[in-house]
């Protein structure tokens, strides 16, 4: 009867058994988390913000935001029908933050009984208010300031409103502060705003040496700067009480 080998040891190197073939697995994909309604929304336009202001509304696809939202489009398309209508309300939620910002500012100084040195504090918390800004929402504060998509009347409305309810709030401050016309506070504040948004942006930005100046001493400088053209249109006097 002829003899059986067993081999017995570690096979030859280069010899495979089919035993120790790896066994293949479907691929894994991430696991989508159940959220409300309102948590969703909030998910995707936190990250269709984010791909709008890195690579631009025209070079971003619904379904890039469906595949960074871990979401099916149907359900993309039932939160916002087009990329317009998403791009809209990223726009109005940064409108919303600026405003908010803004309004929270000037609080100190928008009521109650009206200093004659107040006037001051008011524009310093205009200017500190837009560099806070910009500098908490980072580059998504370009859709707001510096949009691509401005051609659409829509989108241009909404850029400019939030800057436009911002002139309004600082010109109604401005009365209590000024003697000077309904619609000259309106040009005065409009005119502030227009200089602590683009200082703050560019600075941002980093357009020159200011990029790496600290935001605090850069609002600072923006402030003193608005401050000394406006000071001669700030009345010396408390205005008199009708009471």
């Amino acid at each position: 009867m002829p003899s059986v080998h067993v081999l017995i040891g570690p096979r030859p190197r280069g010899k495979l058994c089919r035993y120790d073939r790896p066994v293949s697995s479907p691929a894994e994909t991430p696991r989508r988390t159940r959220m409300s309604r309102d948590a969703r929304r909030e998910q995707v336009l936190e990250i269709a913000q984010e791909l709008f202001a890195t690579q631009g509304y025209h070079h971003v696809s619904m379904d890039d935001i469906a595949d960074q939202a871990l979401v099916s489009k149907p359900v993309l398309y039932r939160h916002f029908p087009s990329k317009l209508d998403l791009y809209l309300a990223v726009v109005d939620r940064g409108g919303e933050a600026l405003v908010s910002a803004v309004s929270m500012a000037l609080e100190p100084v928008s009521g109650g009984a009206v200093e004659p040195g107040d006037g001051k504090a008011v524009v310093h918390a205009l200017v500190r208010a837009y560099f806070g800004y910009v500098e908490s929402a980072g580059q998504s504060a370009s859709l707001l300031f510096e949009s691509d998509v401005t051609r659409d009347d829509d989108v241009r409305a909404r850029v400019e409103s939030a800057s436009a309810e911002t002139a309004r709030h600082i010109s109604e401050v401005l009365e209590h502060y000024t003697g000077l016309p309904h619609e000259h506070n309106e040009l005065v504040a409009t005119a502030l705003v227009g200089m602590a948004q683009i200082a703050a942006s560019a600075r941002h930005r980093g357009d020159g040496p200011y990029a790496t100046m600290p935001v605090d001493e850069a609002a600072e400088l923006v402030a003193r700067v608005a401050w000394g053209g406006i000071k001669g249109l700030v009345r010396t006097e408390a205005p008199a009480s009708n009471d």
